[in-house]
């Protein structure tokens, strides 16, 4: 059982030691997204050092729809069609509230797909805006909508945003002058700042009966978006609304989030009927309070409010050696007064104060006190006890009114018609990566489009991905101790297999007595020959015991009967003697131990008449025994003695 237990601990030792590996690894990966801004003219100098080529060649051709589509936009020509806003952002100070931040279009830094490049916002703490109109207008009625495009922060992300805004149908609307307030129907992508990882999901909705616009938010996904921030790769985004008032949010291609316009947005389409009456106010005699003080209590006689809830200790002692003459705090006689020193300016100077080193080897140093304990006389200030409240009227709310402003809007998916898209952004990091916009209205017609620009990213982001040897020796890099986990997780298979596997030696105690061998019949001429061995050893065991009497020297010859007992089944000797000291060659049994086997004998030799019963005088059982006996027998030892 020990050996059991021993071997079950290594097992869960090395399932502990894996396990610790595989999370640092994973941590590792977490940390190496986290990067810090850096200045954005160094970067812009050296655009392409470092880059990564992609290990597999890849043939790219920019995506072209297979379907209706609304907008489509792959930026492997330039930023034809989209136009840079000229315009400022309203209450803000004039040097910063310029949309003056940079865009370029550029292959990505890492896991490059030739020939395919993208939108890269390049500033920092700078607001951005761009905008292009759509081929045509998406009008909300019968047809979904999906709206999808790819986002790589490939910097990490401080603080910022990657989402885009569908701009309203409007006649005045001009591109040029896009900016924070401009008027649009849908917001839809990714925001982070510090902790807080967003997936935005934003629709104006418009007051049937006042014509205001009121966004509406959607509720937060159930899932950890933290990785899609952090690995540096390029992900999907992608937002579906059914004309049936639902709506799907999907990072590549797996739904993180699903919900109704009518029940999941926050605040909801459709205000309450009711609502509280805001003209009725509290009466001034109304009591809320559970519960009360005792009104019918006094305080005891014996309750001192003015004992303190400390007071010295009066047995406790001063230590000894302790220096009452020396402080605790002593100036430094190292300390010089720096050469610039004016002491008309800044006074006379002073050595800056160190601990007293005498203090560092005494029990302590300056006038004892003696240490404060609690009073037990204590009992602080008294209150009466707290009863039911037989007043108590419950919490007050107003009545209910019926809501004067609502409305009931069944199907908010139609929407305020869209005829453009923009991104109006501002970010402490910079090289946020956009492509493949596209809106349409099928769903095959989007997941083709995917294929043709996402899923080769994909596969080149795969193909260069580092093998798991690359990352035990990057992780052991930077954390020399991972060596240690990798030496035993290696080694403890070996363990394993030496614990369970190897032959244990045996020990004396699992060495147990041969069983008798298998019965076999023995015939005329080997019983005579047996016959003549046992006489001649009953000769020697005489012998033996004769040359011990006459070592006795002239002591008591003590008597001795020795039994020497022939079964010619198992070929077993059987020595009875009469004496005290044990004899060579055999070993001791007890009586019961004796008589068990005697037992066994005689049903072994029924056995063996029944199945030889015409050689009966053959299979019989020599017993001879011989005694002297003058004096009384003092014990009895029985041995066995096996033959060879």
């Amino acid at each position: 059982i020990t050996r059991m237990h021993f071997q079950w601990d290594w097992l869960y030792l090395g399932v502990l030691i894996i396990n610790s590996v595989t999370a640092e690894i994973e941590n590792e990966e977490t940390l190496d997204a986290d990067v810090e801004v850096e200045d954005f003219e160094k970067q812009s100098q050296e655009p392409n050092v470092g880059r990564d080529k992609s290990s597999l060649e890849v043939v790219y051709q920019t995506p072209k729809p297979t379907g209706e589509v609304y907008f489509t936009e792959t930026f492997d020509g330039g930023l034809s069609g989209w136009v840079l806003s000229k315009t400022k952002k309203e209450d803000m100070d004039d040097n910063i509230a310029k949309y003056d931040g940079r865009w370029e279009v550029e292959e990505l830094k890492e896991n490059t797909v030739p020939g395919d490049r993208g939108l890269v916002l390049k500033s920092v703490a700078k607001h951005h805006a761009i905008s292009a109109m759509l081929t045509k207008a998406f009008i909300f009625n019968n047809k979904p909508l999906i709206v999808q495009y790819e986002v790589n922060f490939q910097e990490g992300i401080d603080c910022g945003g990657a989402y885009i805004k569908l701009l309203s149908s409007s006649d005045d609307l001009n591109l040029e002058y896009f900016f924070d307030k401009t008027p649009y129907t849908i917001m839809f992508g990714p925001d982070k700042c510090g902790e807080d990882y967003k997936l935005h999901f934003i629709f104006r909705h418009k007051n049937p009966k006042t014509g205001e616009y009121d966004e509406k938010h959607a509720k937060r996904p159930d899932v950890d978006l933290k990785k899609f921030y952090l690995d540096k790769k390029t992900h999907l985004y992608t937002l579906v609304l059914k004309p049936d008032d639902t709506f799907e949010m999907l990072i590549d291609q797996s739904v993180v989030s699903r919900g109704s316009l009518l029940e999941d947005m926050v605040p909801p389409v459709n205000p309450p009927k009711e609502i509280e009456d805001p003209s009725e106010k509290k009466p001034e005699d109304w009591d809320e309070r559970p519960k009360i003080p005792d009104p019918n209590a006094i305080k005891p006689d014996d309750w001192d409010e003015d004992e303190p809830s400390k007071t010295e200790d009066p047995d406790a002692v001063k230590p000894e050696g302790w220096l009452d003459d020396e402080p605790q705090y002593v100036p430094d006689p190292n300390a010089k007064k720096p050469k610039d020193w004016d002491e008309e300016m800044d006074g006379e100077w002073e050595a800056p104060q160190i601990p007293n080193p005498k203090c560092e080897i005494a029990p302590g140093c300056g006038h004892w006190v003696r240490p404060m304990k609690n009073n037990p006389k204590y009992k602080g200030r008294w209150k009466a006890p707290m009863i039911d409240n037989p007043n108590y009227q419950g919490i007050w709310s107003p009545r209910k009114i019926p809501n004067p402003d609502y409305f009931e809007d069944l199907h908010p998916f139609e929407m305020t018609t869209v005829s453009a898209v923009g991104l109006e952004l501002w970010s402490m990091t910079s090289d946020i990566y956009f492509d493949n916009f596209i809106i349409c209205s099928e769903k095959e017609v989007a997941d083709r489009w995917a294929a043709d620009g996402w899923g080769l990213k994909k596969l080149v982001a795969s193909a260069n991905e580092p093998g798991m040897f690359s990352q035990l020796v990057t992780a052991a890099e930077d954390h020399p101790w991972l060596w240690v986990l990798y030496i035993l997780t290696l080694a403890l298979p070996v363990g394993l297999g030496v614990l369970f596997c190897w032959p244990a030696k045996k020990t004396d105690e699992d060495i147990d007595f041969k069983k008798t061998d298998i019965s076999k019949a023995i015939m005329e001429g080997e019983l005579k020959q047996e016959r003549e061995d046992l006489d001649d050893d009953e000769i020697e065991l005489e012998e033996e015991k004769e040359n011990e009497d006459t070592a006795e020297d002239g002591k008591m010859t003590k008597p001795t009967c020795s039994l020497i007992k022939h079964k010619d089944r198992n070929r077993t000797i059987k020595l009875i003697s009469f004496a005290d000291d044990e004899r060579e060659g055999g070993e001791v049994i007890d009586d019961d131990e004796e008589e068990e086997n005697e037992v066994a004998d005689e049903s072994q030799e029924e056995s063996d008449k029944s199945n030889k019963s015409g050689s009966e005088d053959e299979m019989k059982e020599v017993d001879e025994s011989t005694g002297s006996g003058d004096g009384p027998l003092k014990s009895v030892r029985k041995r066995r003695v096996r033959k060879d």
